[in-house]
């Protein structure tokens, strides 16, 4: 999604394009697999497992190209953004059942690791176009969350963002976004320093469901 601007920004120009646009199609991959098996779960028939895997995939995606200014969004002037959740919501279709016998919280499981891929993803996106520091890691957090909150609304959900029982959501893609942010800002930024961020989001959102973290509440 971000390899074609950070060609032209100059001090990215070593970054490795090829580890950028596999990131970004991973995270697209592991949303649209966790709308697609929400959508299972809901009873939806082939239909509305295809349009929750994109709209989980994508959403978040969009949402960034948009508030950025980066017209038309990359969703859809690239054509692996529409196969690749294609071929997820396919896998989820037909591979369900293995997926949920061998993984005890798929949706959550898929939704941590493109929460963390966004994260990092949106937050370099939004540095290379000159956002602020503040701007650009709240871009980030929007990239990561957008789709699992379009998702959860359509499945009349409530989404984990908003639940009062929710663990620690948006809170990991901030750290996430903020650890790009700084190595953005201090010519510290290479492509190790996203796969490390997407990671440590990945890494807190498990473990906020494992130890039950949560936000803090008003007193």
């Amino acid at each position: 999604m971000i390899v074609g601007l950070l060609a032209q920004v100059d001090s990215v120009s070593g970054l490795d394009a090829t580890l950028e646009r596999s990131l970004d199609l991973i995270g697209v991959f592991f949303f649209a697999l966790s709308g697609g098996l929400l959508a299972v779960r809901k009873g939806f028939e082939l239909v509305g497992v295809v349009a929750l895997s994109l709209v989980t995939a994508l959403g978040g995606g969009i949402m960034r190209d948009l508030l950025l200014g980066a017209a038309p969004p990359t969703a859809f002037g690239n054509v692996w953004y529409l196969v690749v959740p294609l071929a997820a919501a396919a896998v989820t279709f037909v591979g369900h059942g293995v997926i949920e016998r061998r993984l005890t919280t798929p949706v959550n499981l898929f939704d941590a690791g493109g929460l963390g891929l966004f994260a990092a993803t949106g937050a370099v996106k939004a540095s290379a176009f000159g956002v602020s520091a503040v701007g650009a890691v709240l871009i980030g957090v929007i990239s990561a969350t957008g789709g699992g909150i379009i998702r959860d609304v359509l499945a009349n959900d409530q989404p984990h963002l908003f639940h009062p029982e929710s663990r620690l959501y948006a809170i990991p893609a901030t750290v996430g976004a903020t650890i790009i942010v700084v190595a953005w800002r201090n010519d510290l930024y290479s492509g190790g320093v996203a796969v490390g961020a997407a990671v440590i989001v990945f890494a807190l959102r498990l473990a906020a469901m494992r130890w039950d973290w949560r936000a803090p509440r008003p007193l």
